[in-house]
């Protein structure tokens, strides 16, 4: 039994999806920080991730808004992490995410880098009308994940890591410790 970083093997494996699928091939996996965040509840009900894009629309740093008849800037905190600024954090709940199927896994983890912008300017991905985040149908954005998903196993035939394999209570069996990176949500400032 031996130490068990999440982090880094979650993000060896983001490394391998950008580069190998045309979709992806825009991210910049040193500017993505992977963190991993506890789950309130036990089940696999619920979110599994998550991201925070760290521009608005554009990539801007702040923004300008109404809030009645004052004028106020928000701006977004820049994190830095090895010297280098990120644009995007994803978070990868625990021990939920970890519990689901390898397969819904894969999706999950092609689910949230899509949401990274193709200009990836530290904003997301905007589809037109209401739902900006995930298009007219949320059922469709999981569906063209799956085909991701179906793309990056049947073309490229990856060695998947371990850790991918196991639910959480496997990895706790197979791991001495288990160890991640946790970085709390960046916090949109607001000056009035």
């Amino acid at each position: 039994m031996s130490v068990l970083n999440l982090t880094r093997e979650l993000e060896s494996l983001v490394a391998d999806i950008v580069r190998r699928v045309d979709a992806l091939r825009h991210i910049d996996p040193a500017r993505v920080l992977i963190c991993v965040a506890s789950t309130r509840g036990n089940g696999i009900h619920g979110t599994f991730a998550k991201i925070h894009p760290l521009r608005f629309r554009g990539g801007e740093s702040s923004i300008q808004v109404k809030r009645g008849r004052k004028s106020c800037t928000c701006s977004m905190p820049a994190v830095i992490h090895g010297g280098i600024e990120m644009l995007y954090v994803v978070y990868f709940l625990v021990p939920r995410f970890f519990d689901l199927p390898l397969r819904e896994k894969l999706t999950t983890i092609f689910h949230e880098l899509y949401h990274i912008s193709p200009s990836f300017d530290g904003d997301i991905r905007r589809f037109s009308g209401r739902n900006y985040a995930h298009g007219s149908s949320r059922k469709r954005y999981n569906a063209l994940m799956a085909r991701f998903v179906d793309e990056y196993l049947s073309l490229f035939d990856p060695a998947l890591p371990d850790f991918l394999l196991c639910d959480m209570a496997g990895l706790r069996e197979r791991y001495r410790t288990i160890v991640g990176r946790r970085f709390p949500a960046p916090k949109l400032r607001i000056q009035c």
